[in-house]
């Protein structure tokens, strides 16, 4: 049995610092350097879609990051979509942290299984409030809340409609505008 060295978000840092990882494609989850999967035209298309759509209904309330890092206490993933509070400018000299995230959005065609158990234990770990999943071959949204222990305690599955995210109460968020 082989056991794998354990990384710091620090030790991370220094590594992208020194340029070690500019030429591949990581991010950092659990402790580990870990291949991100490449993005097909339509995960792309799909996460950028959508982030303008977020930036939309969040204009002045939020700040949607675009396929940016987050730094957590052990992992430094970069999800589809992250809304972090503002001023922007705050993230000058750092990633957001998990105090400063609303919520995060996987865009899942190849990464599904990945998004639904790695991804949402490192987000619920970090106490993330509201994770989601969109999930492309089903056409649906996974939406995870209320995390405890590393798990969330609630997922909803919704394939039409509106979300009404728990930071915002007042947006309404079409499923069919995300998924299209």
């Amino acid at each position: 049995m082989k056991t794998l060295a354990k990384w710091s978000v620090d030790d991370y840092h220094r590594m992208v610092q020194a340029g070690i990882l500019s030429d591949r494609r990581v991010e950092l989850l659990f402790g580990e350097i870990v291949e991100m999967s490449p993005e097909t035209p339509i995960h792309y298309s799909t996460a950028k879609r959508g982030a303008k759509y977020l930036e939309e209904l969040l204009l002045g309330k939020a700040d949607v990051r675009f396929n940016g890092p987050i730094t957590l206490s052990n992992s430094e993933p970069e999800p589809d979509i992250a809304i972090a509070r503002l001023p922007e400018s705050a993230y000058n000299n750092r990633h957001p942290a998990p105090e400063d995230i609303f919520w995060v959005v996987e865009v899942a065609k190849t990464s599904l299984k990945k998004d639904l158990e790695l991804k949402a234990s490192i987000y619920a770990t970090a106490l993330i409030q509201e994770y989601w999943v969109l999930d492309l071959s089903a056409k649906q949204i996974i939406v995870f809340r209320e995390p405890k222990d590393g798990n969330y305690t609630t997922e909803q599955i919704i394939v039409k409609g509106t979300i009404t995210p728990l930071a915002f109460l007042e947006i309404q968020v079409s499923v069919e505008k995300l998924l299209s």
